[in-house]
């Protein structure tokens, strides 16, 4: 059998060393993503039980760190495999998965464009089921009260949504101290106290409406977030073209 055998490199050397540096702080990067959080998982307890990971009704905001380790670790192996040793089947995986994600984002962002009413309601209701299940996991707690001190606000509409979680709802049947009241997280910071209060929020909405404005924000994370994208399109724009082009 005849083999033909090329003068020079099908591939430039210099494609392939860019490649596969690129690609190996990418996966280097998904490593760190996964090692973060199944060191999360395993300070939660969820490795010794895994029945755990059903037992959010809301977002695990270490199952999005995972995913995404994931898919960095299997693109940046793949990439990095590929380029070294000029794997076509794997440099193919590679270049279809980029395409893919690429038109997966591009199609999100014409469609969240289009169906603005759509994706504010699915919105509304993803943030509603997380304020359920705002105690049962530390995570998803830190992660709120991080959107709601940021933003200054207090609920997905208003303080009201609060209502939606067992231990903040006004019922008589609930009797949890933080009964008809918000998290920490809603309070107008003291400059003052160098402390945070947290019980700062306790019984605030047994009080009228008028008095809420001196203690708690009463402006809803939706309404905030609606705020300010507009203020901030052209960041947004920015980091959208900025993964495009690394994607590219």
């Amino acid at each position: 059998m005849h083999y033909y055998r090329y003068s020079n490199a099908e591939v430039s050397c210099w494609y392939k060393y860019l490649l596969f540096s690129y690609n190996i702080v990418f996966w280097l990067a998904g490593v760190a993503f996964l090692a973060a959080g199944l060191w999360a998982w395993s300070e939660k307890g969820v490795l010794s039980d895994l029945t755990k990971v059903t037992g959010l009704h809301g977002l695990d905001p270490v199952v999005l760190v995972l995913v995404v380790g994931i898919v960095m670790f299997t693109l940046g192996f793949a990439g990095c495999v590929g380029a070294l040793r000029e794997n076509i089947c794997l440099l193919k995986f590679f270049c279809g998965a980029i395409v893919f994600i690429f038109l997966l984002e591009l199609a999100v962002a014409v469609l969240a464009f289009l169906f603005q009413d759509w994706v504010r309601d699915r919105v509304k209701e993803f943030f509603e089921n997380n304020i359920k299940s705002y105690r049962d996991d530390i995570d998803l707690q830190n992660l709120i009260d991080s959107l709601q001190k940021i933003n200054h606000c207090c609920g997905a509409q208003g303080p009201e949504d609060w209502d939606f979680n067992i231990y903040f709802n006004c019922s008589s049947e609930s009797k949890s101290r933080e009964k008809c009241g918000v998290p920490f997280s809603c309070c107008i910071p003291d400059p003052a106290q160098k402390v945070v209060n947290t019980q700062c929020g306790y019984d605030i909405r047994k009080k009228s409406k008028s008095e809420w404005d001196d203690q708690i924000f009463v402006k809803g994370c939706i309404v905030a977030l609606e705020a300010w994208l507009p203020q901030n399109i052209y960041i947004v724009a920015g980091v959208f073209i900025a993964i495009s082009l690394l994607q590219v």
